[in-house]
């Protein structure tokens, strides 16, 4: 084994690096050594040992019948005449993509045609393959969908080997016949033409950048060689990653290269007369183009012309005439203390607002062609999360589906359902356009606007009795000041008696939104897992307790927009920490439960989150399950994708950065003489993105400092997310519900 006291001396005349930490466990950074896997395995049997006993094989059964559902929502994508969708079941572990027509989706029994089938390549091949995804080459004007490039994952992780697939003969196009077939490599590819892809890649030794993506972009002919193609755009190594994507609209065809800086600036360029023009806007602006119009989303306030736009507010421009000087901005969209916008979506002429107003969905919809007039489209019932989008914008044939949209609607004890609608100009009380009468279902009858018709499609089932529960939302009052919302998902007529098992989650970063959303996982896992009675607890004989579910939507999310993300970014972290630990302690002030009945629950940088309260507020929990996460924050720079992260956290090789992240890097904070919750640190050897070594090395100090009923588990695939099929993700999701339900409800983990 190998321990470092400090990285290297700077180079005469560098700027000082901050010191480096004694690290006893560097050793395991090597993720596939033979004796890093080896503790792995130990440490695996062990979790495994106490984990899983017969409470445990039925829980992984009841959630797998839940993942396996094959009356779930089948979620297609529109190209051409037909609805694309990736399927996962019991037979199909790794899955079908296959496609039906509208007529067959709408019904309740699809004729789907399948076009891969995952599981039998994966034999062929005898690689463990994970679909990432299908790109389809738009056709000549007439011509059905024909070409793809089918983006598919040795081991669930991000890098990405993209072969050409033939949709109408379902066999991938020979290489020794010109078929495109890309080394697996991180990166991204776009079609060009037929015969032309733009490739990012870090394959055939093209560069990569220090954070582990691709530095340069090709333009590749079919036929050629990777290595071969000409390159036609590149960034610095310091920067995150390089895009290039070809934008194919008719009449819009256009090229961009994205210089993504980190994760919250970039620079956006355009080629035009053989040459790349970058749009003059800040790096921490977002731009988005639709045909003629340029898009714009600030991070923070925008001074242009004299005028200040908020941060997180949505501006128009011509794009031709953006290009060529003229600031002439229209505001489409501009918060308020309430509400926030996330996310946005064209049809063919109208555009698609999703909001957030108190963390419940609200939609609106703008009509470029009348002043960008906004109306409200009526489809978002309170304390629920409902997304609208596009089915085809691109459809422009007679009676076709340009304005049509998808509506997706969730709560926490509301099954998803599938609603698409129209978009239909009004111009008189109830009249169309066209001179029709509105439809019974639209959602308003202005004299004048945007309305919509639509109907229900698809329903999720039920997988618990939901209306044995009910949603509140509640405030807690940060340290300084700041009212954090936060969702309680309980028995109805809970007993605030402090005896409650309640599980908290949370995420707190890159302005991630945790909105409801329905989960049978949860649901069968949580809320309906019952207590054995207890004699002179409270409850009347022959009684029991279920489990309190809560997300808490503290700052460094993107709940409120930008400005509750950069409220918590860098040196000003603690206050995400500090809002979910108000969530804590207003939960248990309000009697919902203790500190021996509250857990918490939280993945990627929700691991880093709950690795905090571990370590910062170890009086507040009782149990912590802390999944693929950042715990080490003096070397997550160096480790896997990493050094992408700076902006968020800060680089900890700075001296003066450092001095802050350090306050919360969990695998530095360990203290001796500290009672700590049981804890539960689970990881994928082959994420390649926040990678295992940190999971590794924070229980391997835990356990060498002696701390009791400390536990780890490393799946041996799975990528990022934990799992690759559903089998490994209900024994992942199994193994964090049961150690939480066993330390905060039976106190026997």
């Amino acid at each position: 084994m190998t321990t470092t006291a400090a990285d290297s001396a700077p180079a005469s005349g560098a700027a000082p690096t901050a010191p480096a930490p004694t690290d006893e466990n560097i050793w395991l950074e090597d993720i596939y050594g033979e004796e890093q896997l080896a503790w792995v395995r130990e440490q695996n049997a062990r979790t495994e040992d106490l984990l899983e006993d017969a409470d445990y094989a039925r829980l992984e059964g009841e959630i797998l019948e839940v993942l396996d559902s094959t009356d779930k929502i089948a979620m297609v994508s529109k190209h051409g005449e037909w609805y694309y969708n990736f399927w996962k079941d019991r037979q199909n572990p790794k899955g079908l993509w296959r496609r039906t027509s509208w007529d067959s989706y709408r019904s309740d029994d699809p004729e789907w045609d399948v076009l891969l089938d995952v599981d039998a390549l994966a034999a062929a091949d005898g690689v463990e393959w994970v679909f990432h995804g299908a790109n389809l080459l738009r056709p000549e004007p007439g011509q059905p969908y024909r070409r793809a490039l089918v983006a598919l994952s040795p081991d669930g992780g991000d890098a990405n080997r993209y072969r050409e697939f033939d949709v109408e003969t379902r066999t991938f196009v020979d290489p020794a016949a010109g078929g495109f077939d890309l080394p697996t490599a991180k990166g991204n590819v776009s079609w060009l033409d037929a015969d032309t892809l733009l490739v990012a890649s870090t394959a055939a030794d093209l560069p990569r950048t220090a954070s582990s993506y691709a530095r340069t972009a090709v333009r590749m002919r079919r036929g050629q060689a990777l290595s071969d193609a000409p390159r036609i755009f590149e960034i610095p190594e310091d920067h995150m990653m390089a895009i290039v994507a070809h934008d194919s609209t008719p009449g819009f065809e256009r090229t961009f290269a994205v210089d993504w800086i980190d994760f919250f600036n970039r620079r956006t360029s355009v080629l035009q007369d053989g040459g790349w023009v970058q749009l003059d806007v800040p790096t921490d602006v977002n731009t988005g183009v639709h045909r003629e119009w340029l898009l714009f989303r600030p991070q923070r306030d925008w001074t242009v012309s004299g005028t200040t736009y908020a941060a997180g507010s949505l501006l128009a421009a011509d794009f031709q005439a953006y290009l060529a000087g003229e600031r002439e901005l229209t505001v489409l969209f501009a918060p308020d203390a309430h509400t926030s916008l996330q996310s946005w979506s064209w049809t063919r002429n109208f555009l698609l607002l999703n909001l957030l107003k108190d963390v419940s969905s609200e939609i609106r919809v703008l009509d470029p062609a009348d002043s960008w007039r906004s109306s409200l489209l009526d489809a978002c019932p309170p304390l629920h999360d409902v997304n609208a989008f596009a089915v085809d914008d691109e459809d422009e044939a007679e009676g076709g589906c340009g304005d049509d949209f998808w509506l997706v609607a969730t709560g926490f004890t509301t099954p998803s359902t599938l609603t698409r609608g129209t978009l239909t100009r009004m111009t008189l009380t109830g009249v169309a356009a066209d001179g029709g009468a509105s439809g019974e279902s639209s959602s308003e009858t202005p004299a004048a606007g945007v309305v919509s018709s639509h109907a229900e499609v698809k329903a999720s089932p039920s997988f618990f009795n939901e209306a044995d529960y009910e949603v509140q939302q509640h405030f807690a009052v940060s340290a300084d000041g700041t009212k954090v919302p936060y969702f309680q998902v309980a028995t109805r007529g809970l007993v605030l008696d402090g005896q409650n098992p309640t599980q908290l989650s949370g995420y707190g970063g890159f302005e991630v939104s945790r909105t409801p959303a329905y989960s049978g996982t949860i649901g069968r896992a949580w809320l309906e897992r019952r207590t054995a009675a207890v004699p002179g607890d409270g409850l009347a004989e022959g009684h029991s307790r279920g489990g309190v579910y809560v997300v808490a939507n503290i700052r460094g999310g993107g709940e409120y927009g930008p400005s509750w993300h950069r409220a918590a970014l860098q040196e000003n972290r603690h206050r995400a920490y500090e809002d979910f630990a108000a969530v804590a302690r207003h939960l248990i002030s309000r009697g919902v439960t203790s500190r021996d009945r509250l857990g918490c629950v939280g993945g990627s940088n929700g691991g880093l989150l709950v690795g905090n309260m571990l370590t910062r507020y170890p009086e507040l929990f009782g149990a912590v399950s802390c999944g693929v996460p950042l715990l080490d924050m003096r070397r997550y720079t160096k480790l896997s994708a990493g050094h992408s992260w700076i902006a968020e956290y800060g680089d900890p090789d700075l001296p003066e950065h450092w001095e802050f992240i350090r306050t919360f890097s969990p695998y530095h904070q360990l203290k001796d003489g500290v009672e700590y919750p049981e804890t539960f640190i689970w990881t994928a050897t082959s994420d390649d993105r926040v990678g295992p070594v940190q999971a590794r090395k924070m229980a391997a100090r835990m356990l060498a400092m002696g701390i009791p009923n400390v536990w780890f588990h490393e799946a041996l695939e799975g990528g990022h997310a934990g799992a690759s099929d559903n089998r490994q993700a209900a024994a992942l999701q199994g193994r964090s519900q049961h150690f939480l339900w066993k330390a905060l409800a039976e106190g026997t983990a």
